[in-house]
């Protein structure tokens, strides 16, 4: 199975009351390259966000942002300030007895002064956290994946379709190449016939000369080198797998193959049928740029 290096996924989950969400989204790249964006006070979770995408995707730019709603998980501790609270109750006693006032001391006066009580948050099982975003991450690398499962199934069928082309192509290259050979030595004949006129025709010398040129433009070994590749390229897309760099090889080796081809040509069909091979195999280079 081929896959998409462009592709996007979504992971939401509610783990121990926090609202987790991870969205991935890739571009095309030669190598993977993972951007993690997430609350800084949650950047413990980074290396295993990372180390998650690693373990699914080979090659592309993959940006992944994480958002985390702790709202519903925050819980805090409420303890008396003493040395807060005994301060205001001295100065309240010391208060009345200095200008002889009622000793109305109550919790309830007391406890609106400020700092009586301390309010503290609990502190979060960090670790705890990292293994929830790592699962929510799991999730989005799932749909992310299969998002890019269907893309390259897309790309397989343009490819093999292609791949049939360029082979009919080839085939009508190794069809049409001894007609130019034939071809050449009927002109041939025919020139040499003009400027002897009624003298006698040397055969051989004809025969040399046609040996000669269907020597310089004989394209068998380019067609049959080309044909290996066609078999590798289309069994390495049906068996699937990390194979970008690989059929982006075979390409350059296709090209390389045709352009030697076009340079044999001295013929105007040919030289057509080789514009048509080189422009399917320019839109295959396109696509194989979006295989990981």
């Amino acid at each position: 199975m081929l896959k998409s290096m462009t592709g996007y996924g979504r992971g939401e989950a509610s783990l121990h009351q926090r609202a987790i969400v991870v969205e991935l989204r890739s571009v095309n790249n030669r190598y993977l390259d993972c951007n993690v964006r997430l609350p800084r006070v949650y950047a413990c979770a980074e290396e295993a966000v990372v180390s998650s995408v690693k373990g699914a995707v080979s090659r592309g730019k993959v940006d992944v942002t994480v958002t985390v709603d702790s709202s519903a998980a925050d819980a805090v501790t409420v303890s008396l300030n003493r040395p807060v609270a005994s301060g205001y109750y001295q100065a309240l006693r010391e208060l009345g007895e200095l200008y002889g006032l009622k000793d109305d001391i109550s919790i309830s006066l007391l406890s609106r002064f400020p700092d009586v009580f301390r309010v503290e948050k609990v502190p979060e099982n960090l670790e705890e956290l990292t293994e929830d975003i790592r699962a929510v991450t799991q999730m989005a690398l799932k749909d992310y994946n299969a998002m890019r499962a269907r893309e390259g199934a897309r790309l397989a069928e343009d490819l093999l379709s292609r791949l049939d082309t360029l082979e009919r192509l080839t085939t009508q290259v190794e069809a049409r190449s001894p007609e130019t050979v034939a071809a050449y030595r009927q002109r041939l004949t025919e020139r040499i016939r003009e400027v002897l006129e009624d003298r006698q025709i040397d055969e051989s010398r004809i025969l040399t000369e046609a040996a000669v040129f269907a020597d310089k433009v004989a394209v068998a070994e380019e067609t049959v080198r080309l044909r290996s590749h066609i078999g590798q390229f289309r069994d390495m897309v049906r068996e699937g797998g990390v194979i970008g760099r690989k059929l982006d090889f075979l390409i350059q080796e296709m090209n390389r193959e045709t352009n030697t081809t076009g340079s044999k040509c001295n013929d105007l069909e040919l030289s057509t049928i080789v514009v048509e091979m080189k422009a399917e195999l320019e839109k295959m280079r396109e696509q194989v740029q979006n295989i990981e």
